[in-house]
């Protein structure tokens, strides 16, 4: 993976625009990316869901919990399903509306300074190693491209909106994570180097 600085845009995911979105704060750019866990309906993989939340088109009469969120406008800037596929909604330099009320080293609202980043699942059960690779792909593409972001400036959602929300749970390994993103991050940054004599 590879992000286009001048378009916003992670190469080679798929695209799907969200209408759900706006400009940063002037003088503000990402240095924190916040990962999040979604499942449409609640505990139910696979389908459109995730697209149409995203794109104001959920319909309500397909699920009793859609009736709750349809009429929510909101966004990330990635989306991992549970085989690993990425889809874009939002480019990196807008601020996509995936914290809502959040809190984060004496900062409020987050959105303002982040990049979301769903991963499809739940508080408890676990995550795919799929997922785990390509958000190691994803953040290392993302710390390529943007210098104030780092792997030390992961956190979950529930970090910046602690007792509001849970995600992405007990069940998300942070530890493999981080080891997967150690790893992508020191290939990419070898990436171009002349080999040592």
């Amino acid at each position: 993976m590879q992000v286009d600085t001048a378009s916003g845009l992670m190469r080679g995911v798929r695209q799907i625009p969200s209408p759900n979105h706006d400009a940063r704060p002037p003088g503000i750019e990402a240095d924190l990316i916040v990962v999040h866990g979604i499942s449409l309906p609640p505990g139910q993989f696979g389908g459109p869901w995730i697209d149409r939340l995203f794109t104001n088109t959920l319909p309500g009469e397909v699920h009793p919990y859609f009736t709750e969120v349809e009429s929510l406008r909101v966004s990330s800037h990635l989306a991992v399903k549970r085989g690993g596929e990425v889809t874009q909604y939002v480019r990196f330099g807008d601020r996509a509306w995936h914290a809502g009320q959040s809190h984060y080293q004496g900062r409020d609202a987050c959105n303002d300074f982040s990049v979301g980043v769903e991963i499809e699942g739940t508080d408890t059960l676990p995550y795919e190693t799929a997922q785990y690779d390509a958000l190691a792909r994803i953040v290392a593409a993302l710390c390529a491209a943007y210098p104030r972001l780092s792997p030390a400036r992961l956190v979950g959602h529930s970090d910046i909106a602690p007792g509001r929300k849970t995600d992405p749970g007990p069940a998300f390994d942070w530890a493999l994570a981080r080891r997967l993103i150690a790893a992508a991050v020191s290939a990419a940054s070898a990436c171009g180097k002349p080999p040592k004599q």
